[in-house]
């Protein structure tokens, strides 16, 4: 079950507010009729409001009882409020408002032009008739609070506040109306002048707006980011871990610890491999025409490809020619010390226009990589500044295919300076691209989705396998034929077939499969072909979960003991983050800097939950380490032991997933959504005795996401 704010939780909620509202207002109006005939048009028009609320409460009941959400109590707790506060008062609605509106509509009228008797005026204003109306107001005000406004887990304060608040509303209303109604029995009673109700109004208002405004100004102050903060510190999470002797984790490593700055490549030694990427501005053209103006390594779309051996010593000089907002260098899924890193204020500054930095690392793992820049990396990845990062497997590997055609495919949205941006393109072209690939020819295709969204690929015209995942091969896989294959923002797939005596194309979608410009056609004879009616055929999605050979002593290690055991609850709410109205995504509730940070000491082997409640996909994505999954929504992996980095959390869905603590350091781990990491679902894993003399914030010149 999750809450879609701009779908059937977040339209009904909506719907109950504005129909009880108005049926709250005129319930309160009832009374000042001037006549019998006005009070029956009101009384009618009251109650068939009020019985398209209670159809509309009706739906939202169904809604949130159709999909209730059995093992996950934290969504319970919050849908069971909701429920509560409008079914409870639009019973009562129904039980005593209906039947007096009912018999107000009935009454008889009097001569063309007569006064409303006195006792009708006071059945009118009986509580019984407005008081339910009006509960149901305030309560469906509050239910459209907690779907809008909060994420779950809601901490205690925000289960307690919004109800009593609700609650007092309607005893205030009651004893108001009470008064009202004893005072429209007195024989002197008059109805208030114009002037006078209009004042009251005004004055209402006016306070109401006042109140508001001052509690946004706090708000908004509360909600901005420290101008300077250290990323070692935080609100911690030991996973049921033993925690270090102070519990507060800032001062623990404030006194003493290992700095990241020391956790390096080797330092020494001849490079095997030595490159240097410039980061600069230019406009670029794609293959339609299109002019984009990127920031770019090297001056191309996408940056160079580094294509180094397992094992290699590898050195990158990173030269800032004019990049005003600074760079750095992140290698995406590749493990490297944390030194290397290159998150802005955790591992290390950015490098601003002019500067330069130094990388060297070991490429211990052969797979299929990318790097981009990890400072303002919204804008910066958006913009261009990425590559490919393609580590071979060792002379020595098994896993060498002689004569195998290596093709990356860089998937990546540009925004064009037309101000376009739906096409999605291969490297820098946007059109159809036709490749000569004789018959015969192993080939493999490494897709790389460096776009925010979780990107759909077809393969029509052979069968073939997925050999591997995030960088790590997988166990015996098996041909396939017609699948269509959904990878993660910033996630990897090695695809490979035999080429057939027909054409191949491989083909982008969104995940909503929509079209696409861009497309690669390999063909024996280097001529195009129709495949129009195989693109427009929906195929099933691939399920990594099922695929492949299934090693059970391969994660024996990861189904027994845990030292660490997390839990990840994403969600999405309206509100202030960093001074700005925004729509956020959370983690376990909070924003960055707020989040949790998941506390290991080296060693551990760690188990955490994450579960999406939002509506949006989130993949998740853990720096400097591969995790395992475990299972998803209940189910346990079968196939070949299924390892990743960037995991594609769907809404809804629920994953196990397990890793070994080994790569000690101070590591990012966010949702690769950049736009999502932007506001707020951003947090780190810290591991025991580390520290970092870098920081973030407005006052410095790092801004990682």
């Amino acid at each position: 079950m999750t809450e879609d704010l701009f779908g059937a939780a977040g339209f009904s909620s909506f719907g109950l507010l504005f129909l009880w509202s108005i049926a709250a207002y005129w319930s309160s109006r009832l009374s000042y009729s001037s006549g019998h005939r006005q009070l029956r048009r009101r009384s009618l028009g009251l109650l068939t409001l009020i019985l398209l609320g209670e159809g509309l409460a009706l739906v939202k009941a169904t809604i949130i009882l159709s999909s209730w959400p059995s093992g996950w109590p934290a969504m319970q707790v919050k849908l069971g409020l909701e429920l509560g506060l409008f079914v409870a008062p639009a019973l009562a609605t129904l039980m005593w408002s209906v039947p007096r509106l009912w018999r107000l509509a009935r009454t008889d009228g009097g001569p063309q032009g007569e006064a409303l008797p006195a006792e009708m005026r006071v059945s009118a204003a009986h509580i019984a008739v407005a008081l339910p109306v009006q509960a149901v107001m305030l309560g469906a005000m509050t239910v459209f609070f907690y779907t809008f406004f909060t994420a779950v887990p809601l901490p205690v304060k925000m289960i307690i506040v919004p109800a009593l608040l609700a609650a007092a509303g309607t005893s205030v209303q009651g004893y108001r109306l009470h008064r009202r109604h004893l005072a429209m029995r007195s024989p002197a009673w008059t109805k208030p002048r114009l002037g006078v109700r209009v004042v009251r109004a005004a004055a209402g208002v006016l306070a109401a707006a006042a109140g508001l405004v001052i509690w946004l100004s706090a708000a908004s102050q509360m909600s901005r980011l420290p101008a300077e903060m250290n990323m070692a510190a935080g609100v911690v999470d030991y996973g049921g871990g033993a925690a270090p002797a102070t519990t507060d984790h800032a001062a623990h490593h404030a006194v003493g610890g290992t700095s990241v700055a020391t956790l390096t490549g080797p330092r020494e030694g001849t490079p095997d491999q030595r490159f240097t990427l410039t980061a600069s501005k230019k406009t670029v053209a794609l293959s339609s025409g299109k002019q984009v103006e990127a920031w770019t390594f090297n001056g191309q779309l996408p940056g160079p490809e580094l294509r180094v051996k397992q094992g290699q010593l590898v050195e990158v000089t990173l030269v800032n020619a004019d990049i005003d907002d600074g760079v750095t260098l992140h290698w995406h899924g590749l493990d490297v010390p944390n030194a290397e890193d290159g998150v802005a204020g955790v591992t290390q500054n950015a490098v601003m226009p002019g500067q330069t930095y130094v990388y060297r690392f070991i490429a211990s793992d052969a797979g299929t990589y990318w790097y981009h820049s990890h400072q303002q990396s919204y804008v910066g990845a958006g913009k261009g500044l990425f590559g490919s990062l393609l580590v071979e497997p060792a002379e020595t590997s098994t896993e060498i295919k002689p004569n195998e055609l290596d093709i990356p495919i860089i998937a990546h949205t540009y925004t064009t300076v037309d101000g376009t941006s739906n096409t999605i393109s291969f490297g820098a072209s946007d059109k159809r691209q036709i490749r000569q690939i004789t018959s015969g020819t192993p080939v493999r295709l490494r897709l790389i989705n460096t776009d925010n969204s979780p990107m759909m690929f077809k393969l029509v015209g052979t069968a073939f396998q997925v050999a591997a995942i995030d960088g790590t091969s997988l166990l015996g896989p098996t041909d396939l034929v017609g699948k269509d294959l959904l990878l993660a923002a910033g996630g990897r797939y090695d695809v490979t077939f035999t080429m057939p005596e027909g054409n191949v194309l491989l083909g982008p979608q969104s995940e909503k499969r929509g079209g696409s410009h861009a497309a690669l056609v390999m063909s024996p004879d280097g001529r195009d072909g129709d495949f129009s009616e195989a693109m427009s055929q929906r195929g099933d999605i691939w399920d990594p979960l099922t695929y492949g050979s299934h090693a059970a002593k391969a994660v024996a290690a990861f189904t027994g003991h845990y030292d660490r055991e997390f839990q990840l609850i994403l969600d999405k709410r309206l509100g202030l983050f960093n001074g700005r109205f925004a729509y956020s995504f959370t983690i376990n509730g909070k924003l960055f800097p707020d989040t949790p940070m998941l506390v290991v000491k080296e060693g551990d082997i760690v188990k955490t939950t994450i579960v999406n409640h939002s509506s949006a996909s989130h993949p998740m994505h853990l720096h400097g380490h591969h995790m395992l999954v475990l299972s998803r929504n209940g189910q346990p992996s079968s196939g070949s032991p299924w390892w990743v980095d960037t995991l594609n959390v769907a809404a809804g869905e629920t994953y196990e997933v397990a890793f070994v603590a080994d790569n000690p350091g101070l590591w990012m781990d966010h949702c690769h959504n950049l736009q999502h990491a932007t506001v707020g679902m951003t947090m780190h894993l810290m591991y025991e005795g580390i520290t970092t003399p870098y920081s973030v914030g407005s006052a410095t010149s790092n801004h990682p996401e």
